[in-house]
């Protein structure tokens, strides 16, 4: 048997972040599901995770964890892909240094992912997004943050990684603008609005001397969190509901900020490609799907097709009976 705990330790320590060159949040996202599956085998194992060998995880015990992650967790079959994707990463790390285990890894990588539904983002509209951003009392400091977290999550379309873990060096006062470390170690300039660097430059004269490097903070002075940034979402989402009915029991989250500045960008400017530059995806197959949601562009390819021009006429009764029918009531 295989003690599973020197693989996975090096493989999270070493093979990603050093060999492989992953960013902390993929080596984040990794662990996280790495800790769901020991877990659950624990449980169904009945010993401690570090007592776990290879050998026990095997095709079987990953199918019941990820219906498990399903049925008791009530995760998406996206997300259960995702948990999918990475158990097969490390099972690929291990087919060069556990020769035994190769028959154990072919079957794990013939799991096949499953496919689900994919409807339409989650989006807020322009009303939406300006009761959200009135709702901070922008005469306090934790107010006026408030505001300029939002509004820069909003406005620069950020993934909610980028803009907690967004250096205040990054930051360029003279000619309003940021500079976004992405997905995928990409690296894009954005300027900003100039209600966007107002209320910036309402947070920066606030904002104090703090020991992290992180342009927003939280209320003891330590980099904001993921987790943070969500329940001061949600707080002022919740205050909105006053002023904005539409608002009244949904859950927003961070991402769904991203989505609305996609579509009022792509309204805007009527150009995939541009949305696509600004939020830094790398593969425009990636931004089409705004094109699903905004329905302007099906108007135009309708109003394109000439008109088929068909012969028009009218039913006629064949007898009395039938055509008692169609009279008035």
């Amino acid at each position: 048997m295989t003690p599973i705990a020197p693989l996975i330790t090096s493989f999270l320590r070493e093979h990603m972040p050093i060999e492989q060159g992953c960013s902390p949040h993929t080596c984040e996202n990794y662990a996280h599901a790495y800790r769901l599956l020991f877990v659950f085998a624990s449980k169904r194992l009945g010993i401690r995770p570090s007592q776990i060998c290879l050998e026990q995880i095997d095709a079987t015990l990953i199918l019941d964890f990820l219906a498990h992650i399903e049925e008791q967790r009530g995760n998406c079959a996206a997300t259960r892909n995702g948990r999918l994707a990475a158990v097969k990463a490390f099972i690929r790390y291990v087919e060069f240094r556990v020769p035994s285990a190769l028959a154990q890894a072919r079957q794990i990588h013939a799991i096949p992912g499953k496919r689900h539904d994919q409807g339409l983002v989650r989006h807020l509209t322009l009303e939406e997004i300006r009761a959200i951003l009135n709702v901070p009392n922008v005469t306090t400091r934790l107010g006026i943050r408030d505001r300029a977290m939002l509004h820069l999550c909003f406005a620069g379309g950020l993934r909610v990684s980028e803009l907690v873990g967004l250096p205040l060096e990054n930051l360029s006062q003279r000619q309003p603008s940021i500079r976004v470390l992405g997905k995928g170690r990409k690296e894009r300039c954005l300027p900003l609005r100039k209600e966007t660097a107002v209320d910036l430059r309402a947070w920066l004269a606030v904002r104090g001397a703090v020991s992290v490097p992180e342009l927003f903070v939280n209320a003891e002075g330590a980099a904001m969190t993921r987790a943070g940034f969500e329940y001061i979402l949600d707080k002022h989402v919740c205050a909105a509901t006053e002023s904005c009915s539409s608002l009244s029991g949904r859950s927003v989250s961070p991402h769904q900020l991203r989505h609305s500045c996609a579509l009022i960008m792509l309204q805007a400017t009527r150009d995939i490609g541009k949305v696509a530059l600004w939020l830094g995806h790398s593969d425009i197959r990636t931004t089409e799907i705004y094109l699903r949601v905004d329905p302007s562009e099906k108007l135009e390819a309708v109003e394109a097709v000439l008109p088929l021009g068909l012969r028009r006429g009218r039913f006629k009764a064949p007898d009395a009976l039938i055509a008692s029918l169609f009279d008035p009531v």
